[in-house]
């Protein structure tokens, strides 16, 4: 079934039709119906439609939409799209008055809507899968607030820190995901429908009513931008490819830290695999499939960017391609939200301590407090940590001799301040790594969430 036979006298090939359908929008089939019935019943209100045949439709399509619901809805061959699918099914249900269903209405702005519904609700479901991930690293960090790690800088090691303070970096990103998403909404949850074709209908349509039925914040003001345009497409599949772009770095730690040179991590049978050659290996390959997969997900954010980028306005068939493209996102991002939450169940930790030098900046803003000039200082600590270096020797091994053979500023006390987990302890600013910042975080998270 098409909606458009009309004015052929032929009907495509075998292998066009092929070309041209895409079982992908079938996915849409709940919101297209209830798009359907707030039509339908804008329709009848409005009296563009007898008011009783309006009662007969949103009867047929409540039984279509208990069928989509049950899983019981069966799809033909000859259905073009989802649309057509519905209005075929209705057409078997009423008979001919199915076909007043498609008044004042194109695919055009049909297709709009039902993305629209469809993604504010993924949406909300990405939502809370990012909160449920936050709220396992929340957990994790709690349990970590104290042990005392190396920040890295360069893939070097920098400060001392503690793990806890480490693993909140992420929880944050989450946290921004949330949001990125929520905001996303508000600009998505718009209605498109009764911008018709192109340039909207000569019947009186109340385009707010459908607005309000479906719970939607208005309707979008241009009927050419409201067909036409896909940018809440590309950003709701810039969401998905930011976030998997951040489980990704998590990946990439997990996979550092459960390597024997770092040996930060043990992974869970449950969580790790094995090497079909090599006995002894336990592979992180949860993770490197998540890091895979990200960059998969940024190609999906090229292929919509590319898919808009010369389309003159409105409708063009090129935007068919849209929800193949933001489906695949969606549904990786859902995936890999869930696979890492069951990853960092199955982590035991067990980093080791910070490296001696670790404290280097710690020495100069000790030296700072004296009235040493920082740029001063910093050399002064570099040229220590370079003599000791000279001796096989570290920050911890210094002493006092040795901090005056480089400059006299040096005073005892400073022998004091080599101990990274003293390091942690004395920092003084909010967001730091020391246990009290990181439980102050946590507390924040979760009143967030």
């Amino acid at each position: 079934m098409t909606l458009w036979g009309g004015r052929f006298e032929g009907s495509l090939s075998e292998a066009m039709w092929e070309f041209t359908t895409d079982k992908s929008d079938r996915r849409l089939l709940q919101v297209d119906i209830e798009g359907s019935i707030a039509h339908v019943e804008m329709l009848g209100a409005t009296e563009v439609i007898e008011p009783e045949e309006a009662q007969t439709l949103v009867a047929g399509l409540r039984s279509i939409l208990a069928e989509a619901e049950a899983g019981e809805f069966a799809f033909q061959t000859t259905d073009e799209d989802v649309h057509t699918a519905v209005e075929r099914r209705l057409g078997e249900l009423v008979g001919e008055t199915a076909g007043k269903l498609h008044t004042g209405r194109s695919r055009n702005d049909q297709v709009a809507l039902d993305l629209r519904l469809y993604l504010v609700r993924a949406g909300g479901r990405r939502i809370e899968q990012l909160h449920k991930l936050a709220g396992t690293i929340t957990r994790l960090a709690e349990s970590h607030a104290e042990t005392v790690v190396a920040s890295y800088t360069h893939l070097q090691q920098a400060q001392p820190t503690t793990l806890g303070h480490h693993l909140l970096a992420y929880a944050w990103m989450a946290m921004r995901g949330a949001e990125r998403f929520n905001d996303a909404a508000k600009r998505i949850a718009v209605s498109p429908l009764g911008s018709g074709a192109s340039s909207g209908s000569s019947l009186p349509l109340d385009r707010d009513a459908v607005a309000r039925h479906l719970e939607l914040d208005g309707v979008i003001p241009n009927s050419l931008d409201a067909v036409g345009s896909r940018d809440f497409v590309s950003e709701y599949v810039f969401c998905c490819a930011q976030s998997m772009i951040e489980l990704s770095r998590l990946a990439e730690e997990i996979i550092l830290w459960s390597t024997r040179e770092f040996g930060w991590v043990s992974l869970s049978d449950e969580v790790s695999t094995g090497s079909s050659a090599l006995p002894q290996k336990r592979n992180p390959d949860i993770a490197e499939l998540i890091r895979g997969r990200a960059g998969i997900v940024v190609g999906d954010m090229t292929a919509i960017l590319s898919l808009q980028k010369a389309l003159p306005l409105a409708y063009n068939r090129d935007l068919q391609e849209d929800k193949r493209i933001v489906f695949h996102a969606d549904d990786t991002l859902g995936s890999g939200l869930g696979a890492m939450v069951e990853l960092l169940g199955g982590l035991e930790f067990h980093p080791p301590a910070p490296g001696p030098d670790t404290v280097s900046l710690d020495i100069a803003e000790v030296m700072v407090r004296r009235g040493v000039p920082f740029r001063e200082a910093h050399r002064l600590v570099g040229e220590l940590v370079s003599l000791l270096e000279s001796r096989g020797k570290t920050l911890s091994d210094a002493t006092l001799d040795e901090l005056h053979e480089v400059d006299q500023r040096f005073v005892e006390a400073d022998l004091d301040r080599l101990d990274p987990t003293d390091s942690v302890r004395a920092r003084a600013t909010s967001g730091s790594g020391y246990p009290d910042s990181v439980r102050a975080q946590i507390d924040e998270i979760r009143r967030r969430i």
